[in-house]
């Protein structure tokens, strides 16, 4: 068959001769196109019966005009693809320029006070007994900040600290104020978020970032400042005063305050001036600093339940870039108080690779996405924009974050605790909290529920990767979660029966993972969750119904360094519209160690999980023992259930004891999970599950043998480890799948993830319409029965 992929205007047929299309015909083509890029075989006949222009169309040059179609379309976004990657390229290089200037300017300027302390260190010996004098020369921190005097906090004085604030932070954005050092993991490159360092030897912890984003610098400018909207330990801020310059910038004094990321420390505050301007080069500065030492102006008092932190210079410069977008430099750097949390916690607010991960990265991340939104306003999951979605994890994140919280401003007061103090209980009855929620009784009947409780708890753990044990957390649900308790909390949102896509794969209380969408960066993503056969209320015990959860996911990533990790989720009711009420509830977990962790992205807990799979896969234990014994992570549980106030003592003790038995059983895994548990030899481990991982290779291979008459493995070992081992690093690749409503795969090989381009954890979510075309799937539903016939009698 000939094909052709040059005009819109031609299809092909068997004798290779073309056909032209009319304009219309194109036209409606195209149109059909776009509702639906892959039609199949009876959905091409119902278009030619449905659209009279296309009836003098076989079939089969429908099927060619959108293979040619899709091909033209894959064409076009690989030299988009190119092209952009030739453009960041070109950026990076201008960056990596840069840096390099910097770089030698701070290794004259140190070779120049090395001499300078050499000279005069041979004729100073009696001088550096005196206390009176001080040495020129710092110890690795060639620009401290001097404490200066007062400022009058008039204009004049508030435009000074300005003028002083955009130099210090030009000082550490392009040039040597403070040492950087490449972020340990962070590369730069064509698929990288940008050149990320951390600082060394400063005061408090910094983070600098350079990248390019597709959006021009006033753009920049105004989403950077807008906080809250992109980090999302970010609570309010609030600009108190505006004050226009000669030069025709702006000067802002702020208070803004932020979440405290566990329930083990309190919530931080500051007090700012923010400094925007446009310099001679027309470039675009946007500078902040802690406000201290002025006379006669503005302050802002100590508030309760916040510690005041200091920002220093720090702030954005956003240059524009030739052929559009712009070239930006971030500088954070802050003096958090560590003094005021508990020793164990003190190294996430003395790390700055915490604050390159939570708020550095995290602002080049948000301006990258709503790039990509601009230049690629298509529609995702279930109808949403990118931008709905973005908006909808944002709340998920907010909204745990202000349950873990509990501020009295915003309506939570503490209950009385049962005389342990592992859980705290918190209540909220403002009317702000409730507002939005539709909540009823599965019956549909309206309750009366208006409160909302969280429980919430912290825990230590030892020698557990928070990314290993967040993804243990969401594969396996019921290891950890009840589902009467999943039902409870699904009624007081559901008004009704959820139509969401998706079908019964597993039986009462199953679980079913429906992915709803990533973010371009892969770190993050929505899902749903599907719930099957859970009992709402007594009366649905015969016929149990489905719950769904909207699940946010992030720092599934091992390799991040310094990233923590969340599962946070809320159910949704049969809506589901971008503005459902949700009440957020999951897990945070926070590694308390800089050093990077030992294991792999690629480490999972189902079959391949008792394998040594080399570099892309499971380390042996040994190894990864070595490595991880001391990592440390601190995770924060936060259960929301909204109730009725007449049984808030009968809620409350429902969610006391439900978040006590999550943190045994989390306790229970994590030292399931420990590299001290893990098996020594052959590089094996014993991981759960491991029983039927070896079931379902001997199954493989019996099956094999009996379809086809001949043994997949040669191998004379009848161990379940060794046929294990063997079938996992065959050179064919084998997959399995469950063939029901929607068949899904269950397992496949290294050879078969390498085909698939994918990995086990995301092995479920390739259905085989991606995989098989009409054909092959009629053949596969065809034979299968058979197939399992023949298996059956085999056994």
């Amino acid at each position: 068959m000939a094909m052709s992929c040059k005009d819109g205007k031609l299809g092909s047929l068997d004798n290779g001769k073309y056909v032209r299309y009319t304009p219309e015909q194109v036209e409606a083509l195209e149109r059909l196109y776009h509702e639906c890029p892959k039609p199949s075989s009876i959905r091409r006949q119902q278009l030619i019966r449905e659209c009279p222009i296309l009836s003098n169309i076989e079939p089969k040059q429908i099927k060619v005009w959108f293979q040619n179609r899709r091909c033209r379309e894959k064409q076009r976004k690989e030299a988009s693809r190119l092209q952009a990657v030739n453009r960041k390229l070109t950026a990076m290089n201008k960056l990596l320029m840069e840096e390099n200037d910097r770089l030698q300017k701070q290794v004259s300027q140190l070779v120049y006070e090395n001499g300078y302390f050499r000279q005069h260190t041979q004729n100073t010996t009696l001088a550096t007994k005196d206390p009176s004098c001080e040495s020129v020369v710092t110890s690795g921190q060639h620009h401290v900040t001097p404490q200066h005097p007062p400022r009058d906090a008039s204009p004049a004085g508030l435009l000074s600290i300005a003028e002083e604030t955009l130099a210090e932070f030009l000082s550490k954005a392009t040039g040597t104020a403070v040492e950087w050092v490449q972020m340990p993991g962070m590369k730069p490159g064509p698929d990288s978020i940008g050149i990320v360092a951390i600082s060394h030897g400063c005061p408090g912890v910094a983070a600098r970032a350079c990248g390019l984003v597709g959006l021009e610098p006033t753009r920049v400018a105004e989403l950077l400042k807008d906080k809250p909207s992109w980090f999302r330990d970010c609570r309010a801020v609030d600009v108190l005063n505006v004050l226009p310059t000669a030069n025709g910038g702006t000067i802002e004094l702020l208070y803004m305050q932020l979440y405290a990321p566990t329930t083990l420390a309190p919530a931080r505050d500051f007090w700012l001036l923010r400094y925007t301007s446009v310099l001679e080069d027309g470039s675009l500065v946007v500078c902040e600093r802690s406000l201290k030492n002025t006379q006669n102006g503005p302050s802002m008092p100590a508030v309760q339940h916040f510690v005041r932190a200091e920002m220093l210079p720090s702030g954005y410069l956003i240059r524009p870039c030739e052929g559009g977008g712009s070239i930006i430099h971030i500088v954070d750097h802050m003096d958090l108080e560590p003094w005021s949390v508990p020793e164990v916690l003190r190294p996430l607010y003395e790390s700055s690779t915490v604050l390159a991960q939570k708020t550095t990265m995290a602002a080049l991340r948000q301006l990258r996405q709503i790039a990509q939104e601009v230049s690629q306003s298509n529609v995702t999951g279930w109808g949403r924009r990118p931008a709905a979605l973005r908006a909808l994890s944002q709340r998920l994140s907010r909204g745990f974050n202000e349950a873990l919280n509990g501020f009295t401003d915003e309506g939570w007061s503490m209950m009385g605790n049962d005389g342990m103090d592992d859980v705290t209980i918190l209540v909220n009855s403002s009317p702000d909290k409730l507002m939005g929620l539709n909540l009823s009784f599965a019956n549909g009947f309206p309750s009366v529920s208006n409160a909302v409780l969280c429980a919430k708890a912290s825990m230590l753990l030892q020698n557990v990767p928070p990314a290993i044990l967040l993804r243990f957390l969401r594969e396996h649900r019921s290891e950890w979660a009840d589902s009467s308790i999943d039902a409870y909390s699904a009624a007081a949102v559901k008004v009704g029966p959820c139509s969401l896509p998706g079908s019964r794969v597993g039986g009462f209380g199953g679980q079913v993972i429906l992915p709803l969408a990533h973010t371009i960066e892969h770190e993050e993503f929505l899902e749903v969750i599907k719930l099957e056969g859970i009992a709402h209320s007594p009366e649905d015990a015969i016929m149990p119904r489905d719950v769904f959860l909207l699940q946010l996911c992030s720092g599934m990533d091992e390799n991040a360094v310094g990233t923590c990790a969340e599962l946070i989720f809320a159910p949704i009711d049969a809506s589901f519209a971008d503005d459902a009420p949700l009440l957020p509830s999951g897990f945070r977990i926070i590694p308390l160690d800089s050093g990077k962790e030992a294991s792999s992205p690629n480490r999972t807990l189902d079959l391949a999980s008792a394998l040594e799979i080399g570099p892309a896969g499971n380390r042996s234990s040994s190894d990864y023992s070595a490595n991880s014994g001391c990592v440390r992570s601190v995770m924060t549980i936060a259960f929301e259930f909204a109730f009725e106030s007449h049984m808030q003592e009968h809620v409350a003790s429902m969610a006391r004891q439900y978040v006590r038995s999550i943190i045994s059983s989390v306790q229970r895994v994590a030292l399931a999970l420990s590299p001290s548990h893990l098996s020594s030899h052959a590089g094996l481990r014993t991981p759960l599950g491991t029983p039927e991982a070896q079931t379902l290779a001997r199954w493989i291979c019996q099956s094999y043998r009996v379809y086809m008459g001949v043994d997949l493995l040669k191998t004379s070992s009848e161990g379940g480890e060794a046929i294990l081992k063997t079938l996992w690093h065959h050179s064919d690749a084998i997959m399995c799948c469950s063939l029901k409503a929607l068949p899904v795969f269950t397992f496949a090989n290294q050879a078969g993830l390498d085909m698939l381009e994918t990995t086990l954890v995301a092995l479920q979510d390739i259905s085989l319409e991606k995989i098989f075309d009409d054909h092959g799937r009629k053949t596969l539903c065809t034979e299968f029965p058979q197939i399992m016939q023949q298996v059956l009698i085999s056994n």
